[in-house]
């Protein structure tokens, strides 16, 4: 009984040494454990690693998911996009640049319009021979699309119905307002009984381009292609019903430039700030009377004469900071895109413009826009800018001289794909 009563406490000391040594071997463990994780994450080669996996994932194409009611595509995007995209992806000057990427994708795989053949070549759409002045855009705008892969000969693929009226060409023609309103009420008419498609949705899927103000004069006779349709226009003044969830801005842009782009050049932009031409608006009458005879601002009550010199207007832009750009006749003015595409930050003094492409592009990150009202305070607000600010918008500037540029064929992101995919957005509104 002894010897067994002395085995017992051997047996338990054994034991407890023995859990002792397996917890102590944990607890090393552990704590080897815990070194090493710490140290990879100080670890160059795993950082590379790390480094490669991304370049490797980055390398791959992108699958994107599509979701049409209740079914699915699925599209891959190609390298060539990718870089075409990969210039918005973090850019500040959009308002969801990956959100603007993705789509821009899926607009240039799936947007679909059917052009309307219908109507007098003489009267309607057709490519101008010469693609210049202020309305230009209207041409620029067709024969780009007619060119596009956009364009469908199937009416049932279509997802927009692209109604080729031109008002610009109708006032070259010498026919005056009243016959316009009647050409284009019965050419619309005639689409309504001849097709099923403007019926289907009232026209809401169904859209026009005008440049000019004269395109308002000439649709007022047809109050559902105001109100139903997507206008596409340089003028989009709300006092003329233009409806800015519907209907589209279009820039309006003076092309062919006279003079490259400018951007980069800060340093030659030593004049506060510039404006010259017609007073042909109230706020053009103001801004004259008030800022002419001042030092710092450059404002003139009349274009610039030829006779002084050979491009003297357009070479203003260059060494100036802020240019003016007060609304004229209407709300819109092609000094703003002039003042884009050479550098010059424009000042949009005008009430209730729907900027182009507002809902993709910030406008206060490239631009100042003022109210009509503060041309009393013009100089004061301007010489609040500091230079480092001013450095920040003149870049950003250059970000988007891109999207005020029409080319002839298209080029991805210039004014047409800009339009396309306004379009692209509001195409979702009602589908069949």
């Amino acid at each position: 009984m002894s010897a067994v009563k002395l085995q017992q406490p051997l047996f338990s000391a054994a034991a407890c040494t023995l859990r002792r040594a397996v917890l102590t071997v944990a607890i090393l463990t552990l704590v080897s454990f815990s070194y090493l994780s710490l140290k990879s994450l100080r670890s160059p080669s795993l950082s590379s690693s790390s480094t490669i996996t991304r370049s490797i994932q980055s390398s791959l194409p992108e699958i994107v998911d599509y979701a049409d009611g209740d079914n699915a595509e699925r599209g891959v995007v190609s390298e060539k996009e990718r870089e075409e995209s990969d210039d918005v992806e973090d850019d500040d000057v959009y308002h969801s640049p990956k959100v603007f990427r993705l789509n821009y994708q899926e607009m240039l795989k799936r947007f679909k319009v059917y052009v309307y053949s219908d109507g007098d070549p003489k009267t309607y759409y057709q490519t101008p021979r010469k693609l210049t002045g202020k309305y230009s855009s209207e041409g620029y705008f067709f024969q780009n699309l007619r060119d596009s892969k956009f364009v469908t000969d199937d009416p049932d693929r279509a997802d927009l119905f692209f109604i080729p009226i031109s008002c610009h060409k109708m006032r070259g023609k010498g026919i005056s307002y009243e016959n316009m309103t009647i050409i284009v009420r019965d050419y619309v008419e005639s689409l309504m009984s001849k097709y099923p498609y403007w019926n289907r949705t009232l026209g809401a899927d169904h859209f026009f381009v005008t440049c000019h103000d004269v395109g308002v004069r000439a649709t007022e006779g047809l109050p559902n292609l105001v109100k139903n349709s997507i206008r596409v226009v340089c003028s989009p003044s709300y006092d003329v019903g233009f409806i800015p969830h519907k209907d589209v801005a279009l820039p309006q842009i003076l092309q062919p430039f006279a003079l490259p782009a400018g951007g980069n050049d800060v340093e030659n932009r030593t004049t506060l700030g510039f404006w010259a031409g017609h007073r042909n608006s109230k706020i053009r009458v103001i801004l004259a009377r008030v800022w002419e005879n001042d030092t710092e601002l450059d404002i003139s009550n009349n274009r610039i004469n030829r006779a002084t010199g050979h491009l003297v207007y357009q070479k203003r832009f260059y060494r100036t900071k802020f240019c003016i750009c007060p609304g004229g006749s209407q709300v819109n003015s092609a000094r703003i895109t002039d003042s884009i595409h050479y550098g010059c930050i424009p000042v949009i003094l005008s009430n209730y413009y729907d900027l182009p492409f507002n809902d993709i592009i910030n406008w206060h990150k490239f631009s100042v826009v003022l109210k009509e009202k503060d041309v009393y305070q013009l100089k004061q607000i301007l010489k609040k800018i500091t230079q480092e600010e001013f450095v920040r918008l003149h870049n950003n500037l250059v970000k988007v001289q891109k999207h005020f540029q029409w080319n002839s064929p298209s080029v991805s992101h210039d004014a047409f794909h800009m339009v396309m995919y306004e379009l692209w957005l509001r195409h979702h509104v009602i589908k069949y």
